[in-house]
């Protein structure tokens, strides 16, 4: 799996659940929430003023190793 701005938070956790720890330390404690596993990346970091390519690069290296 490659993570894009575009991909959904539910997908990334359904591909590897280890990545959970990247969006609580983001803030994003709400994980098991509908409305947050269908947000994308993007939508995601914008709410939680976090950058985008910053998380899709950690967790692109995290899912590869």
């Amino acid at each position: 799996m490659t993570v894009t701005k575009n991909t959904l938070i539910g997908e990334i956790l359904k591909a590897d659940q280890t990545t959970a720890p990247y969006f609580l330390e983001m803030g994003m404690h709400c994980l098991g929430c509908p409305s947050s596993t269908s947000e994308s990346l993007e939508q995601a970091c914008m709410v939680h003023g976090v950058s985008v390519q910053e998380l899709i690069d950690k967790l692109n290296k995290h899912i590869s190793s």
